[in-house]
């Protein structure tokens, strides 16, 4: 609770005034769009009342490369926004004494053969799309998470079928834990059956132990582990709780992946996280805080599971 209060500080002092100057970039931007709007469709009135095909043709160049040029703002004006916001939100994690330098590349994403090897989703990723790679460490560990968009083509239908829209994270731990542990949403156990049974082809098995799991927990998550593989305290209890609470406040599921020293785990989300509004104000502490509480969420788990080991 006391991060999330020093969260809403940091953000009335520095991230609200940043918002307030893209505001006012957003909505000179916008009274542009509208002017240019109105000009454009008073030269082409004009145009068609002349009639005259050389006229209409030496002001549909110039009106061409305007519209380009407006395309070129809005696109600046998108490519600009969610960076700032997200470096002020990183400066903010990193200065916790836990957290190294964090860094950011809007281009980067995770690749294909990381999120494969999370054994979460049993897919060939024929679409994969990720941005907003963020790097850096937990501790002594090293990270990466960035947003994915993974769609397969579905075996029916001409057509591509979700698979995974959310942050994703990969962390690597300095020691093994031995094994495979899976935890799976058991909502969509329907659309994972092909996932479960691949992994219980190599020995893995469902995770019964009582006293291993709150029944809490139990009840929205499905967890398998491999011969071996050491699943007591690989979440404390009070994670577990923080984990069942984030999932039923939020409405977002959450897949966890530990693989001898390598963690996977993905947030779903079904939106384009900060991606700012043209028509309506992007001033909102809870579009700010919804990006801020999936990473910190991500860090948590990683950091509970290194503690406890």
């Amino acid at each position: 609770m006391q991060r999330k209060d020093e969260f809403r500080i940091f953000y009335n002092h520095t991230i609200h005034p940043e918002l307030l100057r893209m505001e006012r970039l957003r909505r000179r931007l916008l009274a542009l769009l509208t002017v240019s709007v109105l000009l454009l469709f008073g030269i082409f009135i004009l145009d068609f009342y002349i009639g005259i095909p050389v006229v209409t043709f030496f002001t549909l160049l110039p009106a061409g490369a305007y519209i380009t040029y407006l395309l070129y703002r809005v696109q600046k004006f998108r490519q600009t926004f969610k960076p700032n916001v997200i470096n002020l939100i990183l400066d903010f994690i990193d200065d916790s004494l836990n957290f190294g330098t964090l860094k950011y590349d809007s281009k980067k994403f995770i690749p294909k053969s990381t999120f494969r090897k999370s054994r979460l989703f049993l897919t060939a990723a024929h679409q994969y799309k990720g941005e907003d790679h963020i790097s850096g460490k937990i501790g002594e560990m090293d990270f990466e998470m960035c947003e994915l968009n993974v769609r397969e083509l579905s075996p029916v239908r001409n057509r591509l079928n979700y698979v995974f829209k959310g942050v994703f994270l990969h962390s690597t731990l300095p020691y093994s834990l031995r094994g495979s542990i899976l935890i799976w949403p058991r909502e969509f156990r329907q659309y994972l059956t092909k996932t479960v049974r691949a992994f219980t082809y190599t020995g893995g098995t469902a995770v019964e132990e009582e006293g291993v799991l709150t029944p809490s927990f139990e009840r929205i998550f499905m967890t398998y582990a491999s011969r071996g593989a050491n699943i007591k305290g690989l979440l404390s209890q009070d994670m577990q709780a923080a984990i069942v609470e984030y999932k039923e406040k939020n409405s977002k599921e959450i897949y966890l992946s530990v693989i001898n020293k390598d963690i996977y785990i993905g947030i779903t989300e079904p939106k384009d996280i900060l991606e700012p509004y043209i028509f309506s104000s992007n001033v909102s502490f809870e579009l700010v805080r919804e990006f801020y509480a999936d990473i910190q969420m991500l860090v948590n788990i990683v950091q509970d599971i290194d503690q406890h080991h």
